[in-house]
């Protein structure tokens, strides 16, 4: 069993819990333990685009100084966390003065950003590889029409996050596509989905996830796969009107269920996993 170090963040431990557990389970059935770092707190969410600003800059460092101590790298599943410290660690290597004061600040003495944040999807793809991943999967989701869905961070800013090509990404697609799944090729699915708008102008995410969706459905998908507990809230929230909603899934609760894991294990209920025999070609899913 190969061990990585983890930060699940705070919505994986509260609203997006199942995204935490399909992805651990997950990852035991793949020989990969997602092992929790020691002392993680919040890392503020959103990275600061003002660089004299360093408080906002503390919280993450102090993250990744402690995950330094136990592992020369960390994995993450939010695309928010993710590109919080992944930009965190990057930055703590451009001016040595600033990074000076901020360790000051948290008492670390020596850190400089020296740790690779990496996302689960990266692990999946170039360590696991997802023909390994084929030959792991038990139960068929073969024709399933599945949206994979970017977003902003996973991907954004370009060469800072370096996750896939910029402006057509695979890394969902290909990872759908080992595990049966017939991945769906639609122009919105790196569009913004209005992020924290949706607590100050809940209207504009109706209209900017709702031009996602409809993207997405006219273009065939009966599910959409996503990396972000906001995304998915987002998404969710633009269908609140609507009475044959399209699902949105953790991109590790499809496979997972590829993997052969139980429905609670996933953290699926049975209007998801109705939708996802629906949608097949032959509908054969099988999740206990």
């Amino acid at each position: 069993m190969q061990s990585y170090l983890y930060f699940p963040g705070c919505s994986l431990r509260t609203a997006a819990k199942e995204f935490d557990d399909s992805a651990r389970a997950c990852g035991q059935a793949l020989g990969t333990e997602l092992k929790e770092m020691q002392g993680w707190l919040c890392c503020g969410a959103v990275c600061t685009n003002t660089p004299d600003v360093l408080m906002t800059q503390a919280g993450p460092n102090r993250i990744l100084a402690r995950a330094s101590r136990e592992s020369n790298s960390l994995v993450t599943l939010c695309a928010g966390c993710h590109n919080v410290l992944k930009r965190t660690s990057i930055q703590a290597k451009r001016n040595r003065e600033k990074q000076e004061t901020i360790n000051e600040f948290n008492e670390e003495e020596t850190f400089n950003g020296d740790i690779k944040v990496y996302h689960f999807l990266e692990v999946l793809r170039d360590i696991v590889g997802f023909d390994a991943v084929r030959a792991k999967c038990k139960t068929s989701l073969q024709g399933l029409p599945v949206a994979a869905y970017y977003g902003c961070l996973l991907l954004r800013p370009f060469r800072e996050m370096q996750l896939d090509d910029p402006h057509r990404p695979t890394v969902i697609e290909d990872l759908l596509e080992s595990i049966g799944c017939s991945p769906v090729d639609y122009p919105s699915r790196t569009e913004c989905c209005g992020s924290y708008l949706s607590v100050p102008a809940p209207e504009t995410i109706q209209r900017l996830s709702g031009d996602i969706l409809q993207s997405a459905r006219s273009n065939g998908a009966k599910i959409v796969a996503v990396s972000c507990p906001l995304c998915k809230y987002n998404l969710e929230l633009s269908q609140t009107q609507n009475s044959s909603p399209t699902p949105i899934v953790y991109f590790t609760q499809l496979l997972g269920i590829a993997l052969g894991l139980n429905q609670q294990e996933l953290g699926l209920d049975d209007f998801h996993v109705q939708a996802i025999r629906r949608g097949m070609q032959t509908p054969i899913v099988k999740v206990a």
